[in-house]
């Protein structure tokens, strides 16, 4: 197969960043299982994840952080983080400032807000549903942004377009990221990658070093320029076992699968070849 793609790139026309809002993410206080879960995800269905930046909840931060992103003009961003009622969720006040738009409430989205807390009154008769100002804070976002349905949590997601990137703001507690994601943002994902697909497999050797590897992957991905291989060692330099990922992308009416399991027989061979023992090839099922 012919190409004139650099080596080891994707066939990925979609491209995402991903902004993370918390001061917990960077005192590693909360580890950052969000974007991972966005990056997998987004990846299973074809879309090139290029960055992930974390930033803490100052608005003057996050307002730096959007634009910079923004200005790099990708297709998606995914925001997570900082939609709630408290006084530390400020994400929506930094996208306002990094937009110059100012904050309004907005009556869809204070009308899911109210839904919500009346749903929950039913269950719960000690709490009100009356909208308190940390309650309406929720549905206050920056002019000309839509709000995206909660199925789980109380405050909505935020949709805007800027230019030709789409910037969707999701909470940060897992559960409801996950849910909105599903519901709101995958098909969007899914309209824009069309058919491209994302397929991986990973190669479990013994018995060889990384360093012995490295010319043996270079010259597999120079014949096999779309597909990508990663090495990550899983024990000392003096017993290695090593797992080889490979991945590609591409349409299923051009055989990525076949691609890649050339290539991964081609590596297994070298590295038998070279003295090590391929104990185990796996493929990956995306999520």
């Amino acid at each position: 197969m012919k190409t004139n793609l650099p080596q080891g790139c994707f066939a990925m026309a979609v491209d995402m960043e991903i902004v993370c809002v918390g001061n917990e993410l960077l005192i590693g206080k909360v580890v950052n299982t969000n974007a991972s879960w966005i990056g997998k995800r987004a990846t299973s269905l074809g879309v090139k994840v290029k960055r992930i930046t974390v930033v803490a909840d100052d608005v003057a931060e996050m307002a730096a952080a959007f634009r910079e992103v923004l200005d790099r003009k990708p297709q998606f961003v995914i925001s997570t983080g900082g939609l709630g009622p408290t006084f530390d969720d400020k994400t929506l006040e930094g996208i306002a400032k990094a937009l110059n738009r100012r904050l309004t409430v907005n009556k869809e989205a204070l009308e899911m807000v109210k839904e919500k807390y009346r749903e929950i009154a039913k269950t719960r008769p000690i709490l009100e549903d009356d909208m308190t100002p940390p309650r309406v804070k929720m549905a206050t976002l920056p002019l000309g942004t839509h709000p995206i349905l909660n199925p789980i949590g109380t405050a909505p997601g935020v949709k805007a377009i800027v230019d030709r990137t789409v910037l969707i703001v999701l909470p940060g507690v897992p559960h409801e990221m996950t849910a909105i994601f599903e519901a709101s943002v995958v098909p969007l994902l899914k309209q824009s990658a069309g058919n491209v697909g994302f397929f991986e497999l990973s190669i479990y050797a013994d018995g060889i070093m990384e360093s012995i590897l490295a010319p043996l992957i270079d010259k597999v991905m120079h014949n096999n320029p779309l597909v990508y291989i990663k090495s990550h060692p899983k024990s000392k330099e003096s017993s290695p076992h090593m797992e080889l990922h490979l991945s590609t992308t591409g349409n299923p009416t051009d055989n990525p699968e076949k691609r890649l399991n050339r290539a991964a027989l081609e590596l297994a061979g070298l590295i038998e070849k070279t003295g090590g023992e391929v104990v185990k090839i796996k493929t990956d099922s995306p999520i």
